[in-house]
């Protein structure tokens, strides 16, 4: 029996269309902190992952191009992206160069730093990105959605290229916020024991 699409099996859409948006005007950017703070409220509010299990349009993308596209290797993940240590690990190194990235913002808002058009890939590679950049608003805005589009691109090349090596979802199990929803839900069933 086929099982009957819903609305949200579509989220992928958003997902190809945020990074699409963001190629042409930077300041698209900003509809990322969507993606940032759902999953947290669900967690805090909800009862389980339901963000991570249903609603995740990174995941059904994944999803799609690897299995339905057959660009999976379709292999095992490594057990070291498994580990906790590893899950933690790199979610504290996510969060560092998302503050660091905060911390570029403010000093541009603080005019101690000029605006930086660049688009860093995998927190290395600057590319130049100002053609993305063609509205007038305070630098400030645009150095956020610079680097918050770096943080969306940068998680997105590398659940990509664990796409392609490993099983499809192969991002979904080192993700930073399927790791930061999980904490939060076991830190609410261990409150309610």
């Amino acid at each position: 029996m086929k099982k009957t699409k819903k609305w949200y099996d579509y989220l992928w859409i958003v997902s190809a269309i945020y990074l699409i948006l963001g190629f042409f005007n930077i300041l698209f950017a900003w509809l990322g902190l969507f993606c940032f703070f759902i999953p947290l409220l669900m967690a805090i509010f909800g009862k389980e992952k339901s963000y991570c299990n249903n609603y995740c349009g990174r995941g059904q993308l994944f999803n799609l191009l690897g299995s339905k596209l057959k660009l999976s290797r379709n292999k095992s993940i490594p057990k070291f992206l498994r580990a906790k240590w590893f899950r933690y690990g790199f979610l504290t190194f996510f969060m560092i160069m998302f503050l660091n990235m905060l911390f570029k913002t403010y000093l541009v808002f603080k005019g101690a730093n000029d605006l930086s058009q660049v688009v860093t890939l995998l927190w290395t590679f600057k590319l130049p990105w100002n053609w993305a950049y063609n509205a007038e608003v305070t630098p400030w805005i645009a150095q956020f959605a610079f680097g918050f589009y770096s943080v969306m691109l940068t998680s997105t090349v590398l659940g990509l290229i664990t796409m392609l090596l490993f099983k499809p979802n192969s991002w979904c199990v080192y993700c930073p916020m399927g790791t930061m929803t999980q904490l939060i839900c076991k830190a609410k069933y261990k409150n309610e024991d």
